[in-house]
């Protein structure tokens, strides 16, 4: 593994086994996302890059092997398939398909770590980097760096343009105050109209208290995106 987050994507229907290898997953330093079919998984997996996929096979509707197989098509993103089978047929159908392991249900939580541990240090460190995605982690809030998206339970969260342009500021520099000053400079420089120094700071503080709305789950207590007193705001992820 590298000194990288690794980003794996759970494909699980069983709501409880997601939330229960989300959390494992989580503690031991991985930053995981869920998805609770196949038709999700292409959702999620449309704005978002992985370092691993872990997927049930036995889902209602298109199943893990099929999925496996579409997605082999056009990405090498690493496969683990779980599944309540443990025939040897049905390993070599999900190995042929193009899984890169399978592991039969139930497992020991502690041999789908060691798997996935072992399937992350197959892959090339400038591989590994590359297809590792920037994301910052706000609570339940993800906020891909690279791509200026942000997601909320594997769904989309709506950004306006100074919203969008605020959150790609703050994100630059995580940990580190910004002040009103700047903040309205990196916003001129995107377009913002012009004004008195005390209308834009207000502004600056307008669309701040609109941003929260959307990332802390109390705007008023912020835990996210502070308040710095003397220095500007400060985006302070997890």
């Amino acid at each position: 593994m590298t000194d990288i987050e690794a980003h794996i994507l759970i494909v699980d229907d069983d709501e409880r086994i997601r939330g229960l290898l989300q959390k494992f997953l989580i503690r031991h330093g991985f930053f995981v996302s869920t998805a609770r079919d196949a038709a999700h998984a292409r959702r999620v997996l449309e704005g978002l890059d992985f370092d691993l996929i872990v997927m049930d096979v036995m889902m209602p509707g298109e199943d893990g092997v099929s999925l496996t197989r579409e997605l082999r098509k056009t990405s090498q993103t690493p496969i683990l398939l779980l599944t309540a089978k443990g025939e040897t047929e049905d390993r070599i159908t999900g190995l042929e398909a193009g899984a890169d392991d399978y592991l039969a249900k139930p497992f020991e939580p502690k041999e789908l770590l060691l798997r996935v541990n072992a399937i992350l240090r197959r892959m090339p460190e400038t591989e590994a980097a590359e297809l590792t995605p920037k994301v910052l982690r706000l609570g339940e809030i993800q906020y891909d760096i690279e791509r200026g998206e942000m997601w909320l339970d594997n769904e989309p969260v709506r950004l306006t343009s100074t919203e969008s342009q605020l959150m790609r500021i703050f994100a630059a520099t995580p940990g580190e105050p910004i002040s009103r000053t700047q903040l309205v400079a990196e916003l001129g420089r995107a377009g913002s109209g012009a004004g008195s120094t005390h209308s834009q700071d207000r502004a600056v503080d307008v669309q701040i208290t609109r941003l929260r709305r959307k990332i802390e789950a109390d705007p008023k207590q912020p835990r996210y995106l502070q308040t710095v007193r003397g220095a500007g705001y400060m985006l302070a992820p997890d």
